[in-house]
């Protein structure tokens, strides 16, 4: 049998970026109860494995979109986009890039609004949220920006075209709109809860 040639040095690994915990704190927490994906505030709400009861994205499983052209429209898949989570300081940045002078959560259906985590929109898949009241959430990565959310906030700027605004949102909001996250330990999120973010070891993966 003829073994397997090995090179004498192994291939050099990328950068290694340490796991590391970061601070924040729960600064809104908001639910859409009324049928469609906008959110009010809350003083609490109550995470599920489902997610946040009777919200408007809970659920163990979804239908697929136009995030995920690699299946036909309507396919059942597991829920992964269960919470989603923004920053303020984002937010204010989006608003600016589109001439207004503010963008609400929930006009754009966030259920967390936290402060204090730099890049918030940024943080890695993979990345756990750990809240003092016990909850847990997995992020699942960046919400992509989309002509929804865009017309929700136009609806608000009646003096401004809706057309041009909501696509103007699809441009400023990238890398900016927050993340999206699953319940990984079920609880209570109250409003003023701190919350650490536990980023795991990050590398650029060497394609080729």
């Amino acid at each position: 049998m003829t073994l397997p040639m090995f090179p004498d040095q192994a291939p050099a690994l990328p950068d290694i970026i340490p796991a590391r915990r970061i601070k924040g704190q729960v600064s809104a927490v908001l639910v859409a109860l009324g049928g469609d994906f906008v959110t009010g505030d809350a003083a609490s709400i109550s995470m599920g494995y489902d997610g946040i009861g009777g919200d408007y994205h809970a659920g163990p499983t979804r239908r697929s979109g136009s995030r995920e052209p690699w299946y036909p429209r309507g396919t059942e898949m597991r829920n992964e986009r269960q919470v989603s989570i923004v920053a303020s300081d984002e937010l204010a940045i989006v608003a600016a890039r589109m001439g207004i002078d503010r963008i609400e959560a929930g006009w754009i259906g966030a259920n967390l609004v936290i402060e204090g985590i730099p890049l918030l929109s940024m943080l890695p898949p993979r990345t756990q949220l750990f809240f003092e009241g016990g909850v847990t959430l997995r992020i699942d990565g960046d919400n992509g920006p989309c002509r929804i959310a865009g017309a929700s906030i136009a609806r608000n700027f009646p003096d401004r075209d809706a057309t041009t605004l909501a696509l103007d949102f699809v441009k400023a909001a990238k890398r900016l709109r927050g993340v999206v996250a699953w319940v990984e330990k079920p609880g209570l999120i109250s409003k003023g809860e701190t919350v650490s973010a536990h980023v795991w070891e990050q590398w650029i993966y060497p394609a080729g």
